[in-house]
């Protein structure tokens, strides 16, 4: 490919798209979209409209007229732009973490006769805390499946691990330090082959790479929507649980909420659970979370996700030629086939805690992970080749000094 950054972005069909960003006709370098994404400009009207209008004109009425549905409308409108899933299997609320409670309880609670969970030493802390505590609440064993630091969960990997007492397979979709990108599909036949449910972290795939989650017959998955999805800070977390789980009442959730409840508003004396995916509410959703994701939602459907997967490998392509002729130094710790990997790509090197330190104060920004990764996340639609261009010469120079 061309290294020339002018003629990728000239070229580029989804360039347009930038300026819907906030901050992106400004010099600073952003290089950390798979850790908090950028705002639309349309979030901004959006949130003033939401005070003055709908929370402030309409008050407490927003409840019946389109706040009580909409962490399952705006789940399904997520499910079908960039899950693969169909309506009804979806809720937006609650923290990553508060969901992926959630489900591995569930799921474990499915399999009593069942002890084992297996996650990989190398997820996200959050989904390996998760499950240490649930199997420790619950008298299970952890079965811990090691991997490669620069690559993920594989087929061979999982098969290895499997058995008659496994309940749960954790595993994510795009590891959050190398980007690998595991074979869901082939994993969740190897899970079910054994008996076992699978629960898949999405975080650093949804609206990145393309997700199938009823094709590839997935039980339970849950992602955050800050990301790729430009949610914002604390913006509320998507969970998604398989028709023939709500429908066969085998999921069952732990936290019994009022707004999970069949009859909310009755206050009766004991819980009895809604029908479908509503069981997984707890609590009052957040509703001025979900404003910024309503915007993106939007926009993956009027783009599509494979035209963003495709500016997203073209970018991570960018980058690792950039890297190969520009420093030598470092060590490409994220697979080289694009096949293989998310959009994100991460270099080592013992030197890189200063070297991000140092680029932050000078408005490059990607970041860090232990013990010395330095992680490129580049945002399709809201990244730029140039902006790539200028993140790696800065990262070389940051080094020699």
């Amino acid at each position: 490919m061309t290294l020339d950054a002018a003629a990728l972005d000239a070229a580029d069909p989804l360039a347009a798209h930038r300026e819907a960003f906030v901050g992106t006709a400004t010099p600073l370098v952003y290089l950390d979209g798979n850790s908090l994404g950028r705002p639309l400009h349309a979030t901004a009207d959006r949130i003033a409209t939401f005070v003055t209008e709908e929370w402030g004109g309409r008050l407490i009425r927003g409840w019946d007229e389109r706040w009580f549905e909409l962490p399952i409308t705006l789940g399904d409108r997520l499910a079908a732009v960039a899950l693969g899933a169909a309506g009804g299997q979806t809720a937006i609320g609650d923290s990553t973490t508060v969901l992926l409670y959630k489900l591995v309880r569930a799921a474990v609670a499915a399999h009593p006769d069942r002890h084992e969970i297996v996650v990989d030493r190398d997820n996200f802390p959050t989904d390996r805390y998760i499950v240490d505590g649930v199997a420790r609440e619950c008298g299970l064993t952890v079965r811990w499946l090691d991997v490669d630091p620069d690559g993920g969960v594989t087929p061979e990997g999982l098969a290895a691990v499997l058995g008659p007492e496994t309940a749960l397979v954790v595993v994510s979709h795009v590891a959050y330090k190398s980007g690998w990108l595991a074979d869901i599909e082939t994993l969740t036949g190897l899970a079910h082959e054994a008996g076992a449910w699978i629960l898949v972290d999405l975080c650093h795939s949804s609206a990145v790479v393309p997700v199938e989650l009823d094709a590839w017959d997935v039980d339970l998955a849950v992602g955050c929507s800050y990301k790729y999805l430009n949610g914002g800070p604390g913006a509320p977390a998507f969970g998604y649980v398989a028709h023939r789980h709500l429908e066969t009442n085998t999921f069952a959730q732990p936290i019994q909420g009022w707004m999970g409840a069949a009859a909310p508003f009755e206050m009766g004396p004991a819980y009895a659970p809604a029908t479908g995916i509503r069981r997984l509410l707890s609590g009052t959703p957040p509703m001025v979370g979900m404003l910024g994701l309503e915007d993106m939602v939007d926009l993956l459907e009027a783009v599509g996700v494979p035209a963003i997967r495709s500016k997203s490998v073209a970018l991570t392509e960018y980058a690792a030629a950039l890297i190969d002729r520009d420093l030598p130094e470092v060590r490409f710790a994220s697979p080289r086939d694009p096949a293989e990997r998310g959009g994100h790509v991460t270099i080592a090197h013992p030197a890189m805690r200063a070297v991000t330190a140092e680029l932050w104060a000078h408005d490059v920004l990607p970041d860090f992970r232990e013990p010395d990764g330095l992680r490129l996340g580049l945002s399709p639609l809201s990244t730029s080749f140039a902006e790539v261009e200028a993140g790696i010469a800065a990262i070389a120079a940051a080094l020699r000094r």
